[in-house]
């Protein structure tokens, strides 16, 4: 992990974390195996959320990240919290 000025603060392993599906300046999302996991800007894990759920991250935008799952679209907090649902069709 890098600070603003590019500087490395912090060193994850990939076993930890799993892939990045994306990130923003507040904090960012991984996906390991059946689990999506939002970690904070200092890298501290603080919210695992079921796959089944969520679904397939689309992206990660300011305060918020979309995810896909079957017909629908979700919007969701960085605290993990669906705000909203849209039809994908």
């Amino acid at each position: 992990m890098y600070s603003d000025r590019g500087k490395r603060y912090k060193t994850l392993s990939a076993s930890s974390v799993g892939t990045i599906k994306g990130y923003s300046t507040s904090f960012f999302v991984s996906e390991k195996g059946r689990w999506i996991f939002l970690w904070d800007a200092d890298g501290k894990k603080y919210k695992a959320l079921s796959k089944n759920m969520v679904g397939d991250v689309i992206g990660v935008a300011g305060n918020t990240f979309t995810s896909s799952n079957g017909i629908w679209i979700y919007t969701w907090t960085k605290d993990g919290k669906k705000i909203n649902t849209s039809s994908a069709r």
